[in-house]
């Protein structure tokens, strides 16, 4: 085979591995949608604004909300740990992975 033969080839072959990757960024995206709906929504509300009964009681902040955004991740990741106030600590139910997902799934309601 030649050279630019051979170049082309992996060049269609990488190109066809970030095609594929797609689908899982966009599967990690809907795991952490389901898994704030699970987890989360009954406090913070399926539109995180915190305007449920419980979010009313513990006078939640819309997580889309600018003092909400401002938090560093390490500070979000913490939150999500080791709980804060009334709110749970999920550091022992999931993933290192999972709770960086919802950190992120956070930071898209700011986009929305």
């Amino acid at each position: 085979m030649k050279l630019s033969r051979k170049i082309a080839w992996y060049a269609v072959v990488a190109a066809a591995a970030g095609v594929l990757a797609f689908p899982a960024i966009s599967f990690a995206d809907d795991a952490s949608a389901a898994l704030f709906k699970t987890k989360c929504a009954g406090c913070h509300g399926a539109d995180a604004k915190g305007e449920t009964t419980m979010g009313k009681t513990f006078k939640l902040r819309d997580l889309a909300s600018a003092d909400v955004q401002k938090q560093s991740d390490a500070d979000l990741t913490t939150i999500l740990t080791a709980g804060k106030n009334k709110m749970p600590a999920y550091g022992k139910s999931l993933s290192a992975d999972q709770i960086k997902g919802l950190v992120g799934y956070v930071r898209s309601l700011a986009k929305k």
